[in-house]
């Protein structure tokens, strides 16, 4: 046996089923191939990353990607840099030159270490052959312990084709899943954030993305009703709790803008007297540039990682696994007085009830717009419309996310709705996407990203055919970079010659590869092209013709669409 194969044996050891990569290093794919691993190859590296990233999010199962060295190692260092904001679990096989050429201007030679050292978690070499099954736990161990993130092995060419001595695999343990340990917080500390909580005039939980990661929905929603709780979620939140329960507020951040269904819900949040962060990093867009927030409330916070309790706003540290300090809290909260959190029960729902009618009713003429080019909020409520609770809904960055997050409805708590929010890259949505459909190929996969995002991984179209990853895509295209020219015209009231495009056919890319393409130009196509595409079972591709001076609902840009018209010179 060699360490290629040694490699191979280790990961389904692990649960690994699937791994992404091209052709190196060959001899860890060729031998991955004959323990029953599926290689998935993409066309370029950073879209391989990000796939890996979906696949990890959709699944909570780590999973592979590989590279050679040199210039194929470089594209990682995006989506790596993305996995580790946003803690998601991935593992570098990365090829290195022989260890004869090394410090000798080898072909491609690079100083990995210090390439991926500022964008993952852990980065070790493996030299000695009999130490393959060492290097293989501790790289996965650090990926999906603690706060998880990126890891990386280096494999040196000559050392991926050195004989393994015989004996040298005694390891057993299975540690592909996360979270890999699941501690609790402190039980003072629990003890203290349920009375906050029971005795709070009008509390708020804020979820994040740290809901998911722990498979926390179901524990939250629990303590969500049992203690009377209104819930909000940041974007990678989304989809914590059900958005249609009469306690949930919904997405809250930098877009709650008139058009928004939290738009009328801002004085909800800013009169909480008790705040329980769960699994969010308080980000800037979480949090409205760190305005939203009430200064005066007492914050409570929940989060694995200590570094994260107080970087932004000081609180009860309840340092731990989300899921079981929630159970913890509502164990809790069970032996305490909740006359005061019932009693404000009617009041409170009332309270959401009314900011979603009137979201509704503000919102009403753009989900129903019939105009042409379409906005894209119509193309939101066609989508919200025939989505099952069980699919998997996958923006791009930028504009795409937030339509997503604004128009989209959570039906059920754990429902995933996923965009790149670690660094908020353009271009991932569609790699995100493939990797999610890879992890969960039973659930329906759809895309949503604007023309000038996916111009940088269309590429992927073509693996998305032949890797039979049967999606929904869905391009916004507007001919420009929206968020870009709408920021531009706002801060300086002019735009930059960067931010349009020359037409393109997406829906003719689509076919010229393989996969079903239509152009959408008219409202009333939007339905029935969905309903197929949904339906379908081939990769299927709607180019839709957006309006370009559609805007989301920033919410520092509430008064936009004068401004913005008039800055253009219109």
């Amino acid at each position: 046996m060699n360490v290629g194969e040694a490699l191979a044996r280790a990961l389904r050891r692990h649960g690994v089923t699937e791994a992404f990569g091209q052709s190196l290093p060959s001899a860890f794919f060729l031998a991955a191939a004959d323990r029953g691993i599926r290689q998935i190859s993409y066309r370029t590296e950073n879209a391989g990353g990000a796939m890996a990233d979906g696949y990890a999010r959709a699944s909570n199962r780590v999973t592979v990607v590989g590279a050679q060295n040199g210039p194929a190692a470089t594209l990682l260092v995006p989506p790596f840099a993305e996995a580790l904001k946003a803690s998601v679990p991935v593992v570098g096989f990365v090829q290195d030159v022989a260890g004869s050429g090394r410090d000798r201007n080898a072909f491609q030679e690079l100083d990995h270490f210090e390439l991926f050292r500022g964008c993952v978690k852990w980065i070790r070499q493996l030299t000695d052959p009999a130490r393959v099954d060492d290097y293989v736990d501790m790289a996965i161990t650090a990926a999906t312990s603690g706060r998880p993130g990126p890891a990386v092995l280096l494999l040196p060419k000559d050392v991926l084709v050195a004989e393994v001595p015989p004996g040298s695999s005694r390891r057993s343990a299975v540690l592909g899943h996360f979270p890999l340990d699941r501690t609790r917080p402190d039980a003072a500390a629990v003890r203290k954030a349920a009375g906050l909580l029971a005795a709070a005039r009008s509390p708020l939980v804020v979820a994040g993305g740290g809901i998911h990661i722990s498979d926390a929905s179901q524990a939250l929603s629990e303590l969500q009703q049992a203690a009377c709780l209104p819930v909000a979620t940041t974007t990678m939140g989304k989809g914590s709790v059900s958005e249609l329960h009469p306690l949930s507020v919904g997405v809250i951040g930098s877009f709650m803008g008139p058009t928004s269904p939290g738009g009328h819900l801002r004085g909800l949040v800013r009169s909480a007297d008790v705040v329980l962060l769960a699994g969010t990093r308080t980000n800037e867009n979480g949090t409205d540039a760190w305005r939203l927030l009430p200064e005066d409330a007492t914050y409570i916070s929940i989060d694995i990682d200590g570094s994260e309790v107080n970087r932004n706003y000081d609180a009860v540290r309840l340092t731990g696994d989300a899921r079981l300090a929630l159970e913890d809290l509502r164990e809790e909260l069970g032996g305490r007085d909740l006359t005061r959190r019932l009693a404000s029960a009617g009041a409170l729902t009332a309270t959401i009830a009314s900011g979603r009618e009137r979201y509704a009713a503000d919102a009403r003429a753009l989900l129903t717009s019939e105009r042409s080019p379409l906005r894209p909020e119509r193309v939101m409520a066609e989508l919200d419309r025939l989505l099952p609770d069980n699919a998997i809904t996958v923006a791009d960055a930028s504009y795409s996310t937030i339509w997503m997050a604004s128009h989209l409805r959570a039906r059920r708590a754990g429902q995933r709705f996923i965009s790149p929010r670690g660094l908020a890259g353009l271009g991932w949505g569609l790699p995100l996407a493939l990797g999610a459909k890879a992890a969960r190929p039973d659930a329906p996969v759809v895309c949503i990203a604007g023309d000038g995002g996916f111009g940088h991984v269309w590429a992927e179209l073509e693996t998305a055919v032949r890797e039979r990853l049967a999606i929904t895509i869905i391009v916004l295209n507007n001919s420009i970079l929206g968020f870009q020219k709408h920021a531009e015209l706002y801060n300086f009231g002019a735009h930059t010659s960067a931010i349009g495009f020359q037409p393109v056919d997406h829906a003719a890319i689509a076919r010229a590869v393989g996969a079903a393409g239509l152009r959408i130009e008219d409202a009333a196509d939007i339905g029935p092209a969905l309903e197929k595409a949904l339906a379908s079972e081939s990769v299927t591709l709607l180019d839709v013709m957006t309006d370009p001076d559609a805007y989301p609902p920033i919410t520092a840009w509430a008064d936009s669409e004068d401004v913005l018209l008039q800055r253009e010179g219109r």
